[in-house]
């Protein structure tokens, strides 16, 4: 249980940092004057693939998270039982 929900940290962390660091660069990007439209074009579709790499990830650490906590209340409910 506590590898699961150091996993789930991980990802959710690695979710975070990537959705931050893109939603950043984007923003720099698309406000810079010196660069062209395709440029632009090119790098915000790189970002919006990346966040979506990223939601993935956080639902898959949220999920695992979920199913942690789960297991976690499933021993607590043995112990008082048996």
């Amino acid at each position: 249980m506590r590898t699961l929900r150091a996993r789930s940290t991980l990802l959710l962390a690695a979710a975070a940092w990537t959705i931050w660091v893109w939603a950043t660069r984007i923003w720099n990007i698309l406000g810079d004057p010196a660069n062209d439209a395709a440029f632009k074009a090119v790098h915000s579709l790189l970002a919006l693939v990346s966040i979506a790499f990223a939601v993935a990830l956080g639902v898959v650490g949220l999920r695992m998270r979920r199913e942690a906590r789960e297991e976690a209340r499933g021993i607590e409910t043995a112990r008082r039982a048996g």
